[in-house]
């Protein structure tokens, strides 16, 4: 072979070479493509997936407290704007209502017509004796999700933290009825002390402190051994209670004696703070720093506001000025707001906790008396 065929012979066989890399190198960048297209897809995809959390993040964000009206209904208000947003017609005397821990619904307590409380001042209306019922609202829809009776003029309501029970005094039978969440079964019903009324329960679920309206005390009620476990004396006409979240220290607001009880649950050591006239229910915001304490009065002589309790200290550091007939309180998650049911004039209190004054009124229906908000 010459010389020239030989070079050209190189050349050729070097060009094919040469094509055949870009030819790999081409497959390569195909294969990179193809695989770019499922990895664009599951990116979509996790984005379209971000986006539906962030909707439905959105409307959990969004905020509601509800007042129970004895006149027969239930508010719906968004915290946001103060707006009602819905009111739930009940057949009966809507006393009490509670937001459940998950937040997915609220439980009421409702009597067949309008009554008070075994022969205190705090209910409204005339004293009647019949069975009643507890009952259980979807957040989302309003939509009754279960009714389930219990005792004789049934007061407050209130869920274990971890969502297992509801449970519901019942002041003329002098017990408390406790409800199964997930069948909605009653499952015990555990002897009081006299009238019990308003109460809280611990936050690891396993006791409830109960008031006592119809004596001076307050029931401890063990909710794993379903039993009350003692009374504390804590003063006259105990209405509502608060624990606060290390379990240390319970109170109590004192009707008959214009008072709040801090006891101390290590050693059931009591002291009495003064507050407004005729105190009704008492709330712990979430930092276990303030009470806030709801001065109703009567009827006749309604009380119109709400004394804040340091804790700490022991002693009132405000008075804030609300409506007539101040009854239920309740703070917001957000360590923002104070809400107050004012019960003789039909309206709902908005309290900023910065500046310890009414930022806000609102009217609702008929007697609101207790009041929840979402968490």
């Amino acid at each position: 072979m010459s010389n020239v065929k030989k070079s050209i012979f190189i050349f050729l066989l070097m060009l094919g070479v040469i094509l055949a890399g870009c030819s790999s190198a081409s497959n390569a960048g195909d294969e990179g493509k193809s695989e770019e297209e499922p990895l664009s897809k599951v990116k979509d995809q996790e984005q379209q997936e971000n986006e539906n959390v962030e909707e439905a993040d959105q409307k959990t964000a969004v905020q509601y407290y509800y007042t129970a009206n004895e006149g027969g209904s239930i508010s719906k208000i968004n915290a946001a704007d103060n707006s009602i947003v819905s009111t739930i017609e009940v057949e009966g005397s809507v006393h009490n209502v509670q937001v459940s821990p998950d937040g997915n619904m609220i439980g009421a307590t409702v009597v067949p017509s309008m009554g008070g409380h075994g022969g205190d001042d705090v209910g409204h209306g005339e004293e009647m004796e019949m069975s009643a019922k507890a009952l259980f609202y979807s957040i989302e829809s309003d939509e009754l999700i279960q009714e389930v009776e219990v005792g004789n003029h049934p007061a407050h309501i209130v869920f274990t933290e971890d969502g297992k029970y509801a449970a519901v005094t019942n002041n003329e039978d002098n017990n408390v009825t406790v409800i199964d969440m997930v069948s909605f079964n009653v499952v015990n019903t555990v002897e009081t002390g006299k009238g019990p009324h308003g109460f809280r329960i611990s936050a690891d679920s396993t006791k409830a402190y109960i008031a006592n309206m119809g004596e001076d005390t307050v029931s401890v009620v063990n909710l794993e051994t379903m039993k009350e476990e003692k009374q504390i004396k804590v003063g006259t006409a105990p209405v509502t209670t608060g624990v606060t979240s290390d379990g240390k220290t319970l109170v109590a607001t004192l009707n008959g004696e214009n008072a709040l009880a801090v006891v101390d649950l290590a050693t059931d050591k009591v002291e009495k703070i003064p507050v407004g006239t005729g105190p009704a229910q008492v709330y712990i915001d979430v930092n276990d720093q303030y009470a806030y304490v709801a001065n109703q009065g009567t009827e006749e002589a309604p009380s119109n506001s709400v004394t804040v309790i340091d804790l700490a200290a022991k002693k009132a550091t405000a008075e804030i000025e609300t409506g007539k007939g101040s009854h239920g309180v309740v703070a917001s998650p957000d360590n923002k707001r104070v809400y107050v049911t004012n019960m003789f004039e039909d309206t709902v209190s908005i309290i900023d906790k910065e500046q310890n004054k009414v930022i806000d009124t609102i009217k609702v229906r008929g007697v609101p008396n207790g009041i929840s908000i979402t968490n």
